[in-house]
């Protein structure tokens, strides 16, 4: 088990400081531009007031941090959390201006944060790639505040047998884009992979009951494509 831990750690790692520089871009390709309109969808249903605190997991490029600060005006306190070296830097790099966001470089597992802490723990197309996913469930419970939210945003089963069928050849597609883009097939491999082996929609809300929290219920984007899943701390 160790062992499997530590593989899929060195992997995920090595996946993405491969796609760090063209992570944005492969995504709009990818998508077709899509996955912004899930994130709006993601950080609507949130709907975050101005002093409300969040922990954004697994942060990428920050984008879903960005979103969040906006819709409060650059006003909320913002931490994001990102365990690869080379998204660290590029989204730090990014939201660089953004002086109400700090950046601490950490797994999902580990959250080097005290207890109760957060009005939101929000994790965006990130909980598929931890390697403990019922210790990160554990620790989001723990770093936020009684009556606090946990967001997630990923990618999930469709349940329409036809759009289905075009989606899996379409993903057969991706690595190639990869190569030509990011010069790798290697990560979207690993992507489409993933993707397959994750839980699907109730396998993951059952997860978030089993791990403390209350009220769960997730809303299917493009016929569960992606999916929204919401918990809270009570």
């Amino acid at each position: 088990m160790k062992n499997t831990i530590q593989d899929k750690t060195k992997l995920v790692n090595s996946v993405f400081s491969k796609v760090s520089r063209k992570y944005d871009l492969m995504n709009d390709i990818m998508s077709f531009g899509i996955h912004r309109i899930w994130k709006d969808k993601f950080i609507d249903w949130m709907n975050p007031s101005q002093n409300a605190k969040l922990i954004d997991v697994a942060s990428g490029t920050g984008d879903i941090a960005k979103l969040f600060s906006k819709k409060g005006n650059n006003i909320p306190e913002i931490t994001c959390i990102e365990p690869n070296n080379e998204m660290f830097q590029e989204g730090k790099n990014n939201l660089k201006n953004y002086k109400n966001i700090k950046w601490i470089n950490a797994k999902a597992e580990s959250l080097p944060v005290k207890d109760n802490v957060y009005d939101f723990y929000s994790i965006s197309y990130g909980i598929r790639n931890v390697t403990d996913i019922n210790k990160s469930l554990r620790e989001a419970y723990r770093v936020l505040k009684p009556g606090g939210r946990f967001m997630c945003l990923e990618f999930s089963k469709i349940k329409n047998e036809v759009l289905n069928f075009f989606y899996k050849n379409y993903s057969k597609t991706i690595p190639i884009l990869g190569k030509y883009v990011v010069g790798s097939s290697k990560p979207y491999d690993y992507l489409v992979k993933s993707i397959r082996e994750f839980y699907d929609q109730k396998q993951l809300l059952e997860l978030l009951v089993k791990n403390g929290f209350s009220n769960v219920e997730y809303r299917n984007l493009s016929n569960g494509v992606s999916a929204i899943h919401s918990g809270w701390k009570i």
